[in-house]
């Protein structure tokens, strides 16, 4: 599977890292995943600032710019299947819904939802506003899946990045990454 993980400047690193790290677990276990990573100047100063750690320079993945439209999902024909946005900003979510393809993030957003694959914008934003409704709409209507990072707790964390993954298991398993090892009601 291809997979393209946006990070924006939204507040909320915690679920873009405990993705990340989740991504890393996967991957050494299943060569057949590749991994693509977006993430924004503002994602790198929020991560620093809300995670005192600039881990994003130390993974594993190809990270691209976002004015690199060369990049192969930039194209439909590229053949990434899903497009996790973790955390999603509303500015980022607004410029997709508005069909604005001004970087390689809102570029791919496009890709998927034009090709009709996975795109799951992990919303971190409270509350929200009727412009970010009408947005989310729109972009369920053609095909996004708003999975906002609200975590459940009947699996009963005991740490934030327990916490966090509640949200993030979630993401990687609407964009057709099943897991063996996360919390599963009644089983």
């Amino acid at each position: 599977m291809k997979i393209v993980i946006g990070i924006t400047g939204a507040s909320g690193s915690i679920y873009a890292a405990t993705l990340l790290k989740r991504l890393q677990t996967i991957n050494q276990q299943n060569n057949n995943l590749t991994v693509a990573i977006l993430i924004s100047e503002n994602a790198k100063t929020v991560w620093q600032y809300e995670l005192d750690n600039k881990d994003y320079e130390k993974l594993p993945f190809k990270c691209y710019s976002k004015q690199d439209f060369m990049a192969p999902f930039a194209s439909g024909s590229g053949g990434y299947e899903a497009m996790i946005i973790c955390p999603c900003s509303m500015g980022t979510l607004g410029r997709i819904a508005a069909g604005v393809s001004d970087d390689l993030m809102t570029r791919s957003a496009d890709v998927v939802l034009k090709e009709r694959r996975r795109l799951i914008l992990v919303v971190r934003e409270t509350p929200y506003s009727l412009i970010h409704l009408q947005n989310m709409k729109t972009l369920t209507e053609a095909g996004a899946i708003i999975c906002p990072a609200t975590p459940s707790f009947y699996s009963k964390p005991q740490t934030i990045e327990a916490l966090t993954a509640t949200v993030t298991d979630r993401a990687l398993e609407l964009a057709g990454i099943r897991q063996n090892d996360t919390y599963r009601w009644g089983q």
